[in-house]
């Protein structure tokens, strides 16, 4: 009931306030009526335009004065587990959007009824009724899905009158129940019956008339213990069902003897049943297990399902129940939770698709006797206490097997054993055993979806032979060290290695791995630097690729980074890609050396740097030769520096003026003076330092000219170097150049 109400208002209807933490005014005594004035303090702050109110657990007097009128817009009601005794309806006339009223778990014990056209969920159960609470107005709420009621007495005049409404669901709370009449339950019409019986009930009439009403039935609360002496009475029981329409039954909270349950589960076995299902049997302490024939002809059963057994009894026959249950021949058969060391089953071919023995403690034995399951497609062997996988797969070679779920227990493989498993075998969970890295010598070639989580892998083997129909691999929660390669698992295309203990992917994955649609590396320890940019990148690339992203993935190292989100490290390509950096040094290189270049040959560098590198060898030969000596090797008075252009006017001119008649005055020319076999620059030099003074000719054919602007360069260099004035400049012809004559000024 309580999941039913809790989907209608989670999914039919917008719940927009939840009103069940109000602040009530105090009051120690339960009173006939509520006054105006405690209801509106009760609803005192709430919206007039909500449409979920729940006032479960808050009344502490009769809501009779309960004025909702001016709240039009409510749809949900809740007012549950009060101390409500009487109640009428027509309060809620005014609401008209209504649709959800839960009464249940009150002591209501008699209501005035009113049409509530619109209501869809209507529950009165476990309420103190001794009849059924139905009004003829129920009959004319055609909207009606669903329908609690409780009532010590159950009878057809009270069930008649809804009897043509079409239901999903009836639901009967019952706290007690001291008469039911014969065939009522027949007269409803629904899809589903849920029925909780009171502490001391007879269920029997309730099943036999229960799976003549509904394609679903539910029993909660089964006593089969108060019957155990009462052969002689009339027992419904025993007589065979006929125009049955429950297709399935479940049984919860069943408490009795082993012959009561015989005998309900006879009566069941010949109806339209196809599904049983049992929850929390305990088995009785006055069971008797005599010897008497089931009659396994003529059913419909396909499933049964025997889950969360105690048994109450010190000694049993546990191979005869056993049999009893493996000779159903049914296609489905569960038994959890019911402590089973072993299972026994027929000596003939049984016709079982599918077997669940979870959470039992079955050992490798179940596996050491022949057993003829053929037409076997699932089998689930969860939390049990298998230790050796190869046993397994000598059964399961004689099956038809598709599913096989091995989960927790304590399974290993070693390489000493084989393994033979058939060739239909696609889904395999070997999760939370005790696994190593040589557990994929025992995978099958024909495996397409393999849990492998919670082990104790290291790697993959590379040697391991090709898993060609592998789609899924869930290998979390192991100790990897790196994301596997898909070399041995071409169809791959769902990963799951969150929780190893991963640092940096290799790039045997991103190369491998193509076909991977779906990666779950979450909360691994990684370490952010280059290596993992290529991980980083498929995620940008791909983007929906990992599941997780960008939280589950974070940094682990280094210290600093510790912490931060994969998405938000910044590793830029240029650092990170060795060949890429080589490149751009390179290049960069390559450019410097080309502008280089252009500035040697646009400014004559090279010539600069030859005359800086002789101008420094003279310079530190004359440091090592006296100052006496030194003035010995001056020879000329002037050394005269002009363009060959200007050479007739300084011939003609300048040099008779200087020199004159005595030679008093000796002047150093070119022509004169340069030594044959030395070079230009060094002969510029040589004169420059032989002589006291340097005339430079000026003019605009001295600017044109190389040499001069050479001749030039060295005389600032040794007036700059003695900081003497020894140089004398002679304007032949007004000069344009401003460059020129800004480097003379400086």
């Amino acid at each position: 009931m309580g999941i039913i109400r809790n989907i209608y208002i989670l999914y039919s209807i917008d719940l927009s306030v939840l009103c069940g933490a109000l602040l009530l005014p105090e009051m120690n005594e339960l009173t006939t009526n509520c006054s105006q004035e405690y209801f509106k303090k009760v609803l005192m702050g709430m919206s007039l335009k909500i449409t979920t109110m729940d006032l479960s657990n808050t009344f502490t007097c009769q809501p009779q004065n309960l004025d909702l009128s001016p709240f039009s817009k409510l749809k949900v009601l809740i007012l549950s587990h009060n101390k409500i005794q009487h109640l009428d309806i027509s309060i809620f006339q005014f609401n008209k959007e209504l649709e959800y009223l839960d009464l249940s778990y009150n002591s209501l014990r008699n209501i005035s009824c009113y049409p509530l056209l619109g209501l869809k969920h209507l529950d009165l159960s476990f309420n103190d009724f001794n009849n059924i609470p139905i009004c003829q107005e129920f009959g004319s709420m055609s909207q009606l899905e669903f329908l609690g009621l409780s009532g010590a007495q159950i009878q057809k005049s009270h069930l008649q009158k809804v009897a043509h409404l079409h239901l999903n669901t009836v639901f009967l709370g019952l706290k007690h129940l001291s008469s039911y009449e014969e065939g009522s339950l027949s007269l409803l019409n629904t899809e589903r019956l849920r029925i909780v019986f009171p502490e001391i009930a007879d269920y029997r009439f309730i099943l036999r008339d229960g799976i003549h009403t509904s394609k679903i039935l539910e029993m909660a609360n089964i006593n089969m213990n108060q019957f155990t002496n009462h052969d002689n009475q009339k027992n419904p029981l025993l007589e065979k069902p006929k125009g049955s329409k429950t297709s399935h039954l479940l049984l919860s909270n069943v408490y009795g003897p082993w012959q009561e349950f015989l005998q309900a589960l006879q009566f069941v076995w010949h109806s339209s049943i196809q599904q049983l299902q049992i929850q929390n049997f305990t088995l009785g302490a006055q069971s008797e297990f005599k010897t008497k024939i089931f009659d396994y002809s003529n059913t419909s059963m396909k499933v049964i399902k025997v889950e969360h057994v105690s048994i109450k009894i010190y000694s049993f026959p546990q191979d005869r129940i056993y049999l009893f249950f493996t000779q159903m021949g049914t296609e489905n058969l569960t038994i959890s939770g019911a402590g089973m060391p072993h299972i026994i089953f027929p000596d003939y071919p049984s016709k079982f698709q599918h077997l669940n023995f979870t959470n039992n403690a079955l050992t490798d034995e179940l596996f050491r006797k022949t057993l003829l399951l053929p037409h076997l497609k699932t089998l689930v062997l969860q939390r049990n206490k298998l230790e050796t996988l190869s046993t397994v797969s000598s059964f399961a070679i004689n099956t038809s097997l598709i599913h096989l779920d091995l989960s927790q227990n304590l399974l290993q493989h070693t390489d000493g054993n084989h393994c033979h498993w058939p060739e239909t075998l696609t889904t395999m969970n070997l999760s939370s055993n005790k696994f190593i890295d040589s557990i994929f010598k025992c995978i099958p070639k024909s495996i397409q979806v393999l849990d492998l989580h919670n082990n104790d892998i290291r790697t993959i083997p590379r040697e391991i032979e090709n898993l060609k129909a592998l789609q899924e691999l869930n290998i979390a929660s192991n100790s990897l060290t790196d994301l596997p390669g898909c070399r041995n698992f071409q169809r791959l295309s769902a990963l799951n290695v969150e929780m190893n203990s991963i640092i940096s992917p290799s790039l045997d994955f991103f190369q491998s791995c193509q076909e991977v649609q779906s990666l779950k590396a979450g909360d691994n320890p990684f370490r952010c630097n280059c290596d993992l940019r290529n991980f980083i990148n498929l995620e940008k690339k791909s983007q929906g690729l990992m599941i997780g992203w960008p939280d589950a993935y974070t940094c682990e190292y280094p210290l600093e980074l510790k912490g931060i989100h994969l998405e938000n490290v910044d590793l830029p390509a240029l650092s990170c890609n060795t060949p890429l950096l080589i490149a751009v040094i390179l290049i960069i290189g390559l450019l410097w050396t080309v502008v280089i270049a252009i500035l040697c040959i646009r400014f004559d560098l090279p010539w600069y740097l030859r005359m800086i590198s002789q101008w420094t060898q003279n310079r530190h030969r004359v440091r090592n030769v006296p100052i006496e000596e030194l003035k010995r090797t001056i020879q000329f008075h002037a050394f005269i520096s002009y363009s060959e252009m200007d050479s007739l006017w300084v011939k003609s001119e300048l040099i008779p003026n200087l020199e004159k008649e005595d030679r008093s005055i000796s002047i150093c020319l070119h022509e004169r003076h340069f030594v044959p076999g030395k070079s230009i620059i060094e002969n510029i030099i040589n004169c420059i330092e032989k002589c006291y003074k340097s005339i430079f000719v000026l003019s605009p054919n001295f600017v044109q000219s190389e040499w001069c602007h050479y001749e030039l360069y060295f005389a600032h260099h040794k007036v700059f170097h003695e900081g003497s004035n020894n140089l004398i400049l002679i304007l032949l012809e007004p000069i344009h150049s401003t460059a020129f004559l800004a480097s003379i000024i400086s």
